[in-house]
């Protein structure tokens, strides 16, 4: 039982920590605007060679779903501590 919650909070830790990281990557693969802060122009050919506007110019749905990642795997670093608490409890026979 103790093994698993050690084990449960450490990878809870781990993927909490990486969440701030996991954000800004995302972010700046998704960016509307380019490296001189100038909005990102679909159809644009300064915004083709520009790699900051590359997934906005290409599919502006791409970007906005690719923004939904960070949520997500918070969500899925919540479901791990939501599992590792109820089989803990459960060995013990509290649940």
């Amino acid at each position: 039982m103790i093994a698993n919650l050690i084990g449960g909070f450490v990878a809870i830790l781990i993927g909490v920590s990486l969440i701030g990281p996991i954000s800004s990557e995302v972010m700046g693969a998704a960016a509307t605007t380019n490296t001189t802060g100038d909005a990102c122009q679909v159809g644009s050919l300064e915004a083709a060679g520009d790699a900051r506007c590359q997934l906005y110019t290409s599919s502006s749905w791409g970007a906005t779903v690719l923004k939904l990642v960070p949520g997500f795997f918070a969500l899925g670093i919540l479901g791990i501590g939501i599992a590792v608490t109820y089989s803990s409890l459960r060995q013990a026979g509290v649940v």
